[in-house]
């Protein structure tokens, strides 16, 4: 096992101790040996349990057991946990507002035990009738009961991506496929989604299934067929393989790439031409309309070629056949990285060992922004520790060759709007980003006048993660989010799309807005770990999904025009 899933496996163990009502002390013990797991940079490869225990938080038994995950055993008392304790119970987990406390105590005094009970029991009105417990808590879990329910078949883009491209790769290795791809909304890069398809061109699909279904480490072949088959992975996604002739490839790509809206529009416009079209082809009067490739297939209609990203029947037809597709953002426009978290507050990697990092990838410099002193529970950089955070990226500055890094800070949005440093603080920074990590209840408006109170103030740079979603967890908080766009454009405060595949806040379907309110938006991948530092690709498929340009993108500029850039924000609101 590797840190990681070390350190999920300390967490999870804290989380069934406390289900079981076990020492408070105990289950202190194992959460604070997860997290310091997590944000240490050892190598457990070479580690022993003596290096270990030098870690803050972890003691010598729980090193010894850390020692024997990574040389691959079993962890005995988080096997035990399992086998004791209803799994009914770590699902209830999932439901928002709902903690071990409350679902220990359903367990013990109602024998609730999963979901569908609890459900039962809110809809019986008998939970509102606990002690610690009344009506709002009960409205409270069925809210998130029903959240469970709408994601319990999604998964996030980030999870699927690369078992998708792994198939992919050995369909395209197969010496009787002849072309294939990923389609549908793994294509179209949503932010979640529920299955991965995948199209091959064959004129042998027989062999081609046989070798589908028997390839890959499947869980269960849900259907075999000549033109589609279906498997369930051991990660628990679905795969639909369609296989179609070679001539028939291009119509099928396109069709079952989707979105089905965006399919409809196509179909409807293709009919007042007097063009059938479908998924085995385009037909002018039952006659085959060759095409080699989905360019060419847009090319009858004497349209742009739509990237798959747009196709989502937002525009993009209208615009495609008026030849004024935008040029979107690629990856390799980006030329530095904003929101990094190092361990001056909760992330795991240094200033130097980030930027290092950075420079081997092609970028010319970072923003460094840990979290602000309000966040206690990430270490928050104190305002009278400001003097050596700041000290610290001058030193690093010094050291690096045509790479810079900009001082910053993810200051928190207070209640009231304030930020949570004094002005002279404030001031003292290259950028400031603001965000909110608390108070997520507020009534729409008073949430909406937070953010913008804090997009007034005139150290703001740019407001991270707009409206507090994490997907398939969080829903948004409730927010007038055209306001808060209408409010940075006035301004002049940016928006960060936040490229956690966790997170991907700015949602896309608010982009075209902003880009034609003029707001400028950063790709920042909000890290805490040096791999995290890669996410900012998840934030591209975001900004392409909402029609932006590389001039719309901040990041996009380089060293000294960033330097610039920053320094004229600062000097328009002195």
């Amino acid at each position: 096992m590797d840190k990681q899933q070390i350190s999920n496996l300390l967490a999870e163990t804290a989380v069934l101790l406390e289900l079981k009502d076990e020492n408070p002390f105990k289950i202190r013990a194992y959460q604070n040996a997860a997290r310091s797991l997590e944000t240490s940079s050892i190598d457990l490869s070479k580690a022993t349990a003596q290096e270990i225990t030098q870690i803050k938080g972890i003691g010598a038994k729980i090193a010894q057991q850390i020692i024997e995950m990574a040389s691959g055993d079993n962890f005995e008392l988080h096997q035990q946990l399992q086998q004791q304790i209803p799994p009914g119970l770590l699902e209830m987990l999932k439901i928002p507002t709902l903690g071990p406390k409350k679902i220990r105590y359903l367990y013990q005094h109602l024998g609730i035990e999963s979901i569908p009970e609890l459900e039962l029991a809110c809809n019986h009105n008998t939970i509102a009738q606990l002690p610690g417990f009344g009506l709002k808590t009960q409205e409270n879990i069925l809210r998130g009961i029903s959240m469970v329910k709408k994601y319990s078949s999604s998964f996030l883009y980030a999870e699927v991506i690369e078992e998708g491209l792994q198939l992919l790769d050995r369909l395209n290795k197969y010496p009787l496929i002849a072309r294939a791809s990923i389609a549908g909304s793994l294509r179209r890069k949503k932010e979640t989604v529920k299955d991965i398809d995948l199209l091959a061109s064959t004129g042998q699909p027989g062999p081609v299934m046989d070798y589908f279904v028997s390839l890959f480490p499947v869980q269960q072949v849900i259907a075999k067929g000549d033109t589609k088959s279906s498997i369930t992975l051991q990660s628990g996604i679905n795969v639909d393989l369609r296989v179609v002739e070679d001539f028939q490839y291009p119509y099928a790509l396109h069709h079952f790439t989707g979105s089905k809206e965006h399919n409809t529009a196509m179909r409807s416009m293709s009919k007042k031409m007097g063009i059938k079209m479908n998924e085995y082809g385009l037909f002018n009067q039952d006659k085959l309309i060759p095409c080699a490739n989905e360019e060419e297939l847009f090319d009858v209609f004497s349209m742009d070629y739509i990237p798959p990203e747009l196709r989502e029947n937002m525009g993009e037809i209208e615009a495609a056949r008026n030849r004024n597709l935008p040029q979107l953002v690629e990856e390799t426009d980006i030329k530095g990285i904003f929101h990094i978290h190092t361990n001056f507050s909760d992330g795991n990697i240094d200033v130097l060992q980030a930027c290092k990092f950075l420079q081997s990838m092609g970028m010319q410099y970072a923003g460094i922004s840990d979290h602000s002193q309000t966040a206690a529970y990430a270490h928050g950089v104190r305002e009278k520790d400001l003097s050596e955070y700041l000290s610290h990226m001058a030193e690093v500055n010094q050291t690096l060759n045509g790479f810079t890094v900009f001082k910053g800070i993810e200051a928190d949005i207070l209640p009231d709007g304030s930020l949570d440093y004094s002005n002279q603080a404030l001031a003292r920074f290259d950028f400031v980003i603001a965000a909110i990590h608390s108070s997520f209840n507020l009534s729409q408006e008073s949430m909406t006048n937070r953010i913008i109170k804090a997009i007034e103030n005139r150290y703001t740079t740019m407001i991270a993660h707009p409206t507090g979603r994490i997907l398939l967890a969080r829903e948004p908080y409730q927010v007038d989010i055209i306001r808060v766009i209408n409010a940075a454009a006035e301004n002049g405060v940016d928006i960060e799309i936040n490229a956690s595949p966790y997170r991907l806040d700015l949602d896309w379907r608010m982009l075209k807005y902003a880009r034609d309110k003029k707001v400028m938006i950063f790709i920042n991948p909000d890290a805490h770990h040096l791999e995290n530092l890669k996410d900012y690709r998840y934030g591209i498929n975001i900004a392409r999904k909402g029609w932006l340009r590389a001039q719309d993108v901040a990041n996009t500029m380089d060293k000294k025009q960033m330097e610039q850039y920053l320094n004229k924000k600062k000097g328009k609101k002195k």
